[in-house]
C-alpha cells in the first residue's frame, strides 16, 4: 500500500505558465519563498539587535594580544579539505561553544589555524564544567594536530589517505543544476551516471620553513548515459540564449563513459604575515550552513588559481573595537567548460568579522569577466545573432572589473569596456548564549548587480538556517534545518535569467557545467533538514532529508525533487575510515521524463589514513 505522505505533487495536473494569468502564477509562487523570506529576516533582526553582551557569554574571550601571539607562528600548513571528518567534529566542538576564532564563513582552515583555535580553547575546555563530549573531540583533534600544536618544524614529504569510492545508481538521475537540478551534491563536479561508478585517489602532502604542498588526484569512472533529446536540447539553449550546439552546462545525446585522471586538488604555499599565500587548486566553502555555500562551494571542480588568504585574526585599530577580528581573502583564476564567452577568469574578495566569539558577518563579491567571443551588440532580441568581440585578461580589464559597483548601460555592457558578471554574498552566524548554546542561527544570501544582498533582500537568493546542539535527553544528537530560494519577486526573474545566469556571460555561475555555489539552481526552492548521532568525534550516524522545486516560468512545468538518505562514517580501526551512505529519490521534470522517476544511490568509501611520521 502506497504511503501518501511520500508521494509527489502531481507535476502533470498543476496549471502550466499558458494557463494561468502572471499575477495569479506570482500568487501561487510567493507563500513558501515568503515563509523562507520573513525568516531569514527574523534571523537577520535577531542577530544586529543582539547585544555583544548577548554574543558573548560562556568562556571568557581572548584578547587579540592572545590572539596574536598563539597564531604568530611562520611554520607553513596545507589546508583541510572540506569534506574531511576534522570539520565534523571542529564544528560541533564549536556549537557546543568553544573555538572561539573559528569564521564559518571562511573555510577551509589551514591545519595550523585550526590548532590555534584549539590552544585558545584549553583553559574553557579543562574546566569542570567541560562536557564529556566537547573534552573528547578536544583530545582527538589535538592528537590529530600534534605536530601544528608542538610547532614541528621538521621538513618532512608524506602520503595521507589513500582512499577508494564504490557507487552504484539505480534508475535515472538529475545532473543539471544549472536547470533541473542533482540527484548528488556537493561532490566536486564528479561523474556519476546510473550503473556502477567508482574513484580510487590518495592524497599527499609536504612542509619545509614557511612553505607547504598539498596534492589530492585521483582515477574517476562512470557508466556511459543518455543526455536531453535534440529538442529539448534546443528549447534550453533558448531560455539560456546559447547557440544550440554541444556545451557543458546542457549535456545532451550520447554522454560516453568516463575513465578519467584528475587532480581534485593542488595547492602550493606560503605563509607570510600571517597569510597563506598560493597557487593551484584548493576547496572553498564562503558560507556558514551545512547544506550548501552560495558563494563558493565544493559542488563544482576546484579552479586553479592565484589566492591571498588571511588565514588568522587581525585586529585593526579603531575598527576591531567596533568589529572585532577580520579576515578576509583574495582569489583570481580561470573558468572551465565556458563557450559564450570562451574562457572567462573570475576573481573573488571577502572579509569576515567576529563582532564577539558568537556573532559572525560576512561580506563576499565576485566578478566574472573577459573572455573570447563576448557579445558586442545590444541583442534587439534575446535570440537574435550579433557581432562578437574578445575581452583580454589583463591587468586593465581586471581594475575596470575590480572597481565596477554600478550597473553599466547596455552600449557599454555589450561592448569591450563590459567590467563583468558581479555576484555578491552577505552571511552571518549567531550562536546564541542561552541554555549553553542550544541553538545557532544562520543566514547566507546571494545578489546579481547588487552591492550586497542585505541592501535588497527581495532580489536576493536567501539560505537561512537554525541549529540545535542537543536533543532532549540525547546529549549527542542534533538537529538542523535549512531552507534556500533563488525564485526571487523580480521582473527580471523570469526563464531563470537573474540569479546565476548574465545576459553576456550566459552559462552563469558554473565551472564545466555545474554550479560554483549552491546547488540550488537558478528560480528554485526547497530545504533540507538533518538529524545527527555523534557517536564519536570521528563517527556518526545521520539522516538527511532534501527537497527542491524548479519554477515552471523557468522550466516548462517545472521539476519537483525529494530526496532521504541514510550516513554512516565508521572507524573499525583508528586509521581506517569507512563511509556507508543509502539514498532514495523520487522527482518529477515532465520536460525531460514522463510521470514520477526513482533512483537509489548506494555508496562505500574506504579510505585509510596513512600513519605521521615526521
Amino acid at each position: 500500500m502506497t504511503n501518501p505522505l511520500l508521494e509527489l505533487p502531481d507535476v502533470e495536473a498543476l496549471p502550466t505558465v499558458q494557463e494561468v494569468a502572471p499575477g495569479q502564477l506570482l500568487r501561487l509562487q510567493r507563500p513558501r519563498n515568503m515563509r523562507i523570506r520573513r525568516a531569514a529576516l527574523v534571523l537577520l533582526a535577531a542577530a544586529l539587535t543582539s547585544t555583544s553582551l548577548l554574543g558573548q557569554t560562556g568562556p571568557m574571550a581572548p584578547s587579540h594580544t592572545e590572539v596574536a601571539e598563539t597564531s604568530s607562528s611562520s611554520i607553513g600548513s596545507s589546508y583541510i579539505p572540506v569534506d574531511s571528518w576534522i570539520y565534523t567534529a571542529a564544528l560541533r566542538l564549536y556549537y557546543l561553544g568553544y573555538l572561539p576564532t573559528a569564521y564559518l564563513g571562511m573555510r577551509p582552515w589551514t591545519r595550523a589555524s585550526l590548532a590555534y583555535m584549539l590552544e585558545l580553547s584549553q583553559d574553557a575546555l579543562q574546566s569542570v564544567y567541560a562536557p564529556p563530549e566537547a573534552v573528547e573531540i578536544n583530545a582527538r583533534l589535538r592528537k590529530e594536530l600534534a605536530p601544528e600544536l608542538n610547532s614541528d618544524s621538521k621538513v618532512y614529504l608524506r602520503t595521507a589517505t589513500v582512499y577508494t569510492r564504490l557507487r552504484q545508481i539505480d534508475g535515472n538521475i538529475l545532473n543539471d543544476s544549472f536547470h533541473f537540478g542533482q540527484t548528488i551534491v556537493n561532490d566536486y563536479g564528479r561523474p556519476d551516471e546510473p550503473g556502477f561508478n567508482n574513484l580510487t585517489g590518495f592524497s599527499a602532502e609536504a612542509r619545509d620553513g614557511r612553505f607547504s604542498l598539498f596534492v589530492r588526484s585521483e582515477f574517476q569512472e562512470a557508466p556511459s548515459a543518455i543526455g536531453y533529446s535534440a529538442s529539448v536540447a534546443a528549447q534550453l539553449a533558448a531560455i539560456d540564449e546559447t547557440p544550440d550546439v554541444p556545451q557543458t552546462t546542457i549535456p545532451a545525446g550520447i554522454i560516453p563513459s568516463q575513465t578519467i585522471s584528475r587532480v581534485v586538488e593542488a595547492s602550493a604555499s606560503a605563509h607570510i604575515w600571517g597569510h597563506e599565500v598560493s597557487f593551484g587548486k584548493s576547496d572553498q566553502w564562503l558560507g556558514p550552513a551545512k547544506g550548501a555555500s552560495m558563494a563558493w562551494s565544493n559542488n563544482a571542480e576546484n579552479i586553479y588559481s592565484f589566492q591571498i588568504n588571511r588565514v588568522e585574526p587581525l585586529y585593526i585599530p579603531g575598527l576591531s573595537r567596533i568589529f572585532g577580528l577580520f579576515r578576509y581573502d583574495f582569489m583570481i583564476g580561470n573558468l572551465q567548460g565556458h563557450q559564450f564567452p570562451l574562457d572567462p577568469w573570475i576573481h573573488m574578495e571577502k572579509v569576515s568579522m567576529k563582532v564577539t566569539p558568537d556573532i559572525e558577518i560576512g561580506f563576499m563579491r565576485d566578478v566574472i569577466w573577459g573572455g573570447k567571443g563576448q557579445k558586442c551588440a545590444v541583442p534587439p532580441t534575446p535570440d537574435a545573432i550579433v557581432p562578437t568581440c574578445n575581452v583580454p585578461i589583463n591587468l586593465r580589464t581586471f581594475l575596470r572589473s575590480f572597481f565596477s559597483v554600478t550597473a553599466p548601460q547596455p552600449n557599454i555592457k555589450f561592448s569591450p569596456l563590459n567590467p563583468g558578471a558581479r555576484f555578491s554574498t552577505f552571511d552571518f552566524t549567531w550562536r546564541t548564549p542561552w541554555d549553553n548554546h542550544l541553538i545557532t542561527l544562520y543566514l547566507d544570501s546571494f545578489a546579481h548587480d547588487n552591492v550586497f544582498p542585505i541592501s535588497n533582500l527581495g532580489r536576493s537568493g536567501l539560505r537561512p538556517g537554525f541549529y540545535i546542539a542537543r536533543l532532549p535527553g540525547l546529549p549527542r544528537v542534533d538537529l538542523r534545518a535549512e531552507g534556500v530560494t533563488t525564485n526571487v519577486h523580480d521582473p527580471e526573474s523570469n526563464n531563470g535569467r537573474l540569479l546565476m545566469w548574465e545576459s553576456v556571460d550566459v552559462q552563469g555561475y558554473t565551472n564545466n557545467g555545474y554550479i560554483l555555489g549552491d546547488w540550488i539552481g537558478r528560480e528554485a526552492t526547497g530545504g533540507e533538514a538533518w538529524v545527527t548521532w555523534h557517536t564519536k568525534p570521528d563517527q556518526l550516524i545521520q539522516l538527511h532529508y532534501r527537497q527542491a522545486k524548479v519554477a515552471d516560468d523557468f522550466l516548462p512545468r517545472g521539476t519537483t525533487q525529494n530526496n532521504l538518505s541514510l550516513d554512516f562514517v565508521l572507524r573499525p580501526k583508528r586509521n581506517l575510515e569507512v563511509k556507508a551512505s543509502l539514498q532514495g529519490e523520487m522527482w518529477k521534470a515532465p520536460m525531460i521524463a514522463t510521470g514520477q522517476q526513482h533512483d537509489v544511490v548506494s555508496t562505500i568509501q574506504l579510505t585509510y589514513f596513512v600513519k605521521q611520521s615526521r
